[in-house]
């Protein structure tokens, strides 16, 4: 019986690392925002999110969730490029009263996503205000 018990606990140990390393892989990061934001043309509440790759491709996008709002979403970025920092963090473009994901940084790679010149344009209009600026928070 203490050899089934010690096989469960080796099996069970090995699953958690091959999540664990998944993850790691996969370039996976979480972090809590207190604004709403806007990405892939849908608005997402203030809330925390885990940002991880939808495969282990990084070409293949992101993949934004929120379990505690019980959302998410599916982005691809339009460059990617290698990190020269290890601090994971996201950035946004601020453009009237609404934040635009533009940037996020996991520890191996920088992935961009086009704020659309239409977004742009008519959030500048609804708040009156032309001008636009950036912000960013950082992973956990």
């Amino acid at each position: 019986m203490k050899k089934y018990a010690r096989f469960l606990i080796a099996i069970t140990f090995l699953i958690g690392l091959s999540m664990a390393a998944n993850a790691e892989i996969r370039g996976e990061i979480v972090v809590t925002l207190p604004f709403g934001f806007v990405v892939g043309g849908k608005t997402l509440p203030a809330g925390t999110y885990r940002v991880s790759r939808l495969s282990g491709e990084k070409f293949d996008g992101l993949v934004l969730t929120s379990y505690d709002k019980h959302t998410s979403v599916f982005v691809r970025p339009n460059e990617i490029e290698s990190a020269s920092s290890d601090k994971p963090k996201v950035s946004f473009q601020r453009v009237g009263d609404q934040n635009f994901l533009s940037t996020v940084q996991t520890t191996w790679d920088v992935y961009r996503f086009p704020v659309p010149r239409s977004a742009i344009m008519e959030a500048a209009a609804r708040s009156g205000n032309n001008a636009s600026t950036s912000g960013s928070s950082g992973g956990n």
